[in-house]
């Protein structure tokens, strides 16, 4: 699939207008997607036999009693002795963390006692997964390490083990190949950060940490944007049947691998809401071309060739030659010119220089309109631009933020600040720069990574995981800002602590007679009752339907409303309740206050609930004969009746009620029926 792609788009120049999303066509771009979602278990946590509870606090909230510990995280080479990009990078950050111990976590999430074998819940659910996505069970369950060093780890890397290869998924736009199913641990939460004169400090809260996730990755067959959020809904729908994944938001998390021909693969995360999924997928498209294009007007500046449409006719050789010129052109040494800002009436500038903060400017040569401004595309995303990929390199040390002329004058900054910094740095017309107030040690780090990604916008946009921009919970307008460089295969080595596990035929066996019902089939199921569409539809979203066939004799109306209004009572109780009512032994109108009485429990008999019905007067009241009585009213009122016809029945339905307290409303009403029809 991949050769195909990358042939289709050999040559090929990618067309369309970065101000339209829509313009682009993906197989001329030779577009490339897979999926890896990230599911959690609703069993024990992977490694630790702690229950998987999160708990509803935040950085104020926190219990006091909650234990807190200090860690600090070093470098180390993974078993190849080399050190992974991704974790030299987290390195210069320079980052501590605090580790709050909530009560289902203790010296296993501490990192200070052996891990336990796998829940085994947990990896039967796995290996159901895999049967259901027909993936290829491995002979044996190795578990591994993956580094993690940004600390929501407490170890320092997280423990992963390869269940099954080789899986499909069936979509209405094309099957979907899986490549790999894993069961590993989830990480800590984050709760908070502060800045520190040496560094940031995260604060994470050890719930989560070691909660089973599985995760599951797809091949790059996903033919279109419209088509990645099929397969993503396809795959939770999927995981959802087994019936033992938690639900809610942040129980399951989708990333998106996305490239062109003329980028390179990005790993999106953050992509919450499936309903954005075509959007983000599209404006990375777009930012990759645009970064393509702006590649080559930069190299054009310096007399340098051009970078070839097609990723696969990149010559080494050739990159190697650029990125030394490249070099020689920007210079990685920074200026202090705090002293021109002291006189800035910025309040940002301002308090940041009270603070002892020193501005540093990066001289940027050549790069004079480069870095862009902002503004939107046709449907209010902002538009790809160097300085947002600039300032998403500086955050990663720590910094809010920084300043390039292609903004100023603004923020405060005036004509003459501009003027003064171009002077000092010896600056030409064609020339840009960027500035950063922060404490010295941290100004230099962020503006290091702004002047190295200046130098690879010179090259095909760096292999990176990005993050979906998210403003009061929900994303901004689908664009992604820089997380940390893609991770490679050094970050992987084998765990010793924990032995090997074979998968033995006769368990892959019984996994396989035993997978659980799909969707369509529990609908069919559904169908045969009395129930209505909206009620059908109300228990297969809330996974009440095996509660509804298991727990009543009568597959009625009534019992599924039951089911339906009190989603929290455990459905044996409601069963007793409701076959009191049944056999007359409960007033409708005393269900609700029993179901109330006996919310809690989970284990009753029929003779406790109407042995409650009688001691609170909610048993119906016994009429001898419900018909004369009915029979009598009416006939006193014969002229009434005659007038109104079944008009009658509202105001009669109040007299008779009255006449029999107690009795079934539903029995009044259809003998009042019968008997108004008979005398009017």
């Amino acid at each position: 699939m991949l050769g195909k792609v990358m042939a289709d788009a050999v040559g090929q120049e990618p067309e369309g207008d970065v101000t339209d999303a829509s313009s682009f066509d993906t197989e001329q771009l030779g577009f490339m997607c897979g999926i890896e979602v990230h599911q959690q278990l609703a069993t024990g946590k992977l490694h630790s036999r702690q229950p998987s509870v999160l708990f509803d606090v935040t950085i104020d909230t926190v219990p006091d009693k909650w234990p807190r510990y200090a860690r600090k995280l070093r470098l180390a080479s993974g078993e190849g002795g080399k050190v992974d990009v991704a974790a030299r990078f987290e390195k210069k950050r320079n980052r501590s963390f605090v580790y709050i111990q909530s009560p289902n976590s203790g010296l296993i999430e501490l990192d200070e006692s052996p891990p336990l074998l796998h829940d085994q819940d947990a990896l039967d659910v796995a290996l159901t997964v895999s049967a259901m996505l027909d993936a290829k069970p491995v002979a044996a369950v190795q578990t591994m390490r993956k580094t993690v060093v940004d600390g929501s780890n407490t170890s320092g890397f997280q423990r992963t083990s390869l269940i099954s290869t080789n899986g499909v998924l069936k979509t209405d736009t094309g099957d979907v190949g899986i490549d790999v199913l894993c069961l590993e641990e989830d990480s800590a939460r984050k709760l908070d950060s502060v800045s520190t004169d040496l560094g940031e400090q995260v604060i994470y809260n050890l719930d989560r940490l070691g909660v089973p996730l599985i995760e599951i990755a797809t091949s790059p067959d996903i033919q279109s944007p419209e088509h990645a959020k099929e397969t993503a809904r396809a795959l939770g729908r999927t995981l959802r049947d087994t019936r033992r994944v938690r639900r809610g938001l942040g129980s399951i998390r989708q990333d998106l691998n996305v490239s062109v021909a003329c980028g390179d693969r990005v790993e999106i995360k953050g992509c919450q809401d499936l309903a954005w999924i075509p959007r983000i997928v599209r404006l990375e498209m777009v930012r990759q071309v645009h970064m393509y294009r702006l590649a080559n007007e930069l190299r054009a500046s310096l007399g340098l060739p051009k970078l070839p449409p097609n990723r696969g006719l990149d010559d080494e050789h050739v990159e190697s030659e650029v990125a030394k010129t490249v070099a020689k052109s920007i210079d990685l040494d920074c200026f202090d010119v705090t002293s021109t800002f002291t006189s800035c009436d910025s309040r940002m500038v301002k308090q940041g220089l009270e603070q002892g903060f020193t501005m540093l400017a990066l001289p940027l040569r050549g790069f004079h309109g480069k870095i862009g401004s902002k503004t939107f595309d046709a449907d209010g995303s902002q538009l790809p631009r160097l300085g947002r990929e600039l300032a998403g390199a500086a955050k990663l040390a720590g910094v809010r933020g920084v300043f390039h002329s292609d903004e100023l004058p603004a923020y405060g900054i005036e004509d003459g600040h501009v003027d003064k910094v171009r002077a000092d740095l010896k600056l030409t017309s064609n020339d840009a720069f960027v500035l950063c107030l922060a404490p010295d040690w941290q100004a230099q780090l962020a503006l290091e990574s702004v002047g190295q990604r200046a130098r690879l916008a010179f090259h095909r946009i760096p292999q990176e995981v990005r993050n979906v921009v998210v403003k009061k919970g929900a994303p901004d307008d689908g664009t992604t800002t820089p997380m940390r460089p893609l991770p490679g295969g050094a970050r992987m080595y084998p765990e010793t602590d924990i032995p090997t596990i074979l998968i033995k035929s006769g368990h892959w066996q019984r996994i396989i007679e035993n997978l659980p019902m799909r969707q369509d089939e529990r609908m069919k199921r559904l169908e045969q009752t009395e129930l209505s569409e909206d009620q059908s539809k109300q228990l297969l979203s809330r996974e009440l339907d095996d509660a509804f066939f298991d727990h009543h004799s009568t597959k009625s109306k009534a019992w599924g409303t039951l089911l339906l209004e009190h989603e929290s009572v455990h459905p044996a109780v409601l069963s007793c309740i409701l076959s009191v009512r049944e056999n007359g032994g409960l007033t409708r109108e005393g269900i609700e206050q029993t179901v109330e009485h006996f919310a809690q429990n989970k284990h009753i008999n029929v003779e406790t609930v109407a042995r409650y019905a009688q001691e609170n007067d909610l048993v119906p009241a016994e009429v001898g004969n419900l018909e004369s009585i009915i029979e009598g009213i009416v006939l006193e009122r014969l002229d009434f009746v005659k007038e109104r016809g079944m008009g009658a029945m509202g105001p009669l339905m109040g007299v008779v009620m009255g006449a029999c307290p107690g009795v079934d409303g539903k029995e009044v009403s259809a003998v009042l029926r019968t008997i108004i029809l008979r005398h009017s």
